[in-house]
């Protein structure tokens, strides 16, 4: 379950949950819940047999069913051979893809690959390996979150060759930061009619990481502190401490560039340059602090401080966290700027 503040509900959204739990249906609907999760154990891998995979017809297939009996009852009335023909070669057909249909599901492997933390507002993809042992390909498999509504539900389709696997990639946004289990997945197929749908539902047991969205526009690093037992006066000599470099404006003379650092980050894809900051050589560090975020809301001090931990790391500064409760010590590197975001996800 992730850590980030309630949000505060309307009086609307309010009276909403107070009368769901009022309602009568609801212990029932909480005791269906408790039994089908009870169904669906947490599982980063899944096999698909006939106690997992459900089957009911489509709209075409119920359209089908009713042309059918249109067709049949013309024929008794009408004593018509041919009609009968062709409603039983129809209904045979209908029963055929039924088993096809089933059976195109049913014996799969569903193996999901840990996901990579990434930041709120963006999508991340569950990668999804689907591996058949059967010695028949295996068309129209399709992957999605459960529970999404028809405006935002994606579908990822697949083939799956025969005693091979195949890859899916899902999309899921979650809308807070923090620890968040794997939302429930749904597998479904229509193939090869589309007169019936066979689906299962799968419930991960993994957890994805949501880092805090970085504020927009970055604003500016805060003021260095002291370094403790130095001297506040003492020339800065190397080039990790903070007030010792600043970011390249225009005009600086190049003798001022520090070209290590500039190497650094041509090297990573960026131009970002840096200048040694002659008035403000001192020796300080960069501590992040959560209380020297003056924002009023919660949230957005925390969006302030990732945008400060992505600015200070692309710099590549020394820098500290400061959270209640939680104290990083300055250091610079992907896996500190990691530890920094992780403590931001789960404050």
């Amino acid at each position: 379950m992730d850590s980030a503040a309630p949000l505060s509900l309307s009086p609307l959204a309010r009276w909403r949950g107070l009368a769901a739990r009022l309602s009568p249906m609801a212990p029932l609907r909480r005791r269906f819940q408790h039994w089908w999760q009870g169904r669906l154990p947490l599982n980063d891998t899944l096999t698909l047999t006939q106690r997992n995979v459900y089957i009911l017809p489509t709209g075409a297939g119920w359209m089908l069913a009713l042309t059918l009996i249109v067709l049949l009852i013309a024929s008794i009335n009408y004593q018509l051979n041919l009609g009968y023909l062709l409603t039983f070669l129809l209904a045979g057909s209908a029963v055929i893809g039924m088993h096809i249909c089933h059976a195109n599901l049913r014996g799969l492997t569903l193996h999901l690959k840990a996901p990579d933390p990434h930041f709120m507002g963006t999508s991340t993809a569950f990668d999804i390996q689907v591996s058949s042992e059967r010695k028949t390909p295996r068309y129209g498999i399709a992957l999605s979150v459960h529970g999404t509504g028809k405006e935002s539900h994606h579908w990822a389709w697949t083939d799956v060759p025969a005693q091979g696997q195949a890859s899916v990639q899902v999309a899921f946004k979650p809308e807070r930061r923090g620890l968040h289990h794997v939302p429930t997945l749904t597998a479904e197929t229509r193939f090869p009619l589309g007169t019936f749908r066979v689906w299962t539902y799968w419930r991960p047991a993994a957890q994805v990481l949501v880092y805090p969205m970085p504020e927009t526009p970055a604003p500016p690093l805060p003021a260095g502190e002291p370094r403790a037992g130095g001297s506040g006066s003492t020339p800065t000599q190397g080039i990790g401490e903070f007030d010792g470099v600043r970011a390249y404006r225009r005009g600086d003379p190049l003798k001022l560039v520090v070209w290590k650092k500039a190497a650094k980050t041509l090297g990573t894809g960026t131009d970002d340059l840096v200048s040694r900051d002659a008035q403000q050589a001192q020796r300080q560090e960069l501590w992040l602090d959560l209380a020297r975020a003056t924002l009023p809301d919660h949230e957005a001090r925390i969006s302030r401080l990732a945008a400060w931990v992505l600015q200070a790391d692309r710099l590549g500064l020394e820098y500290g966290l400061r959270l209640p409760g939680v104290e990083i010590n300055p250091d610079t590197g992907a896996a500190h700027r990691r530890r920094c975001l992780e403590a931001l996800a789960l404050c």
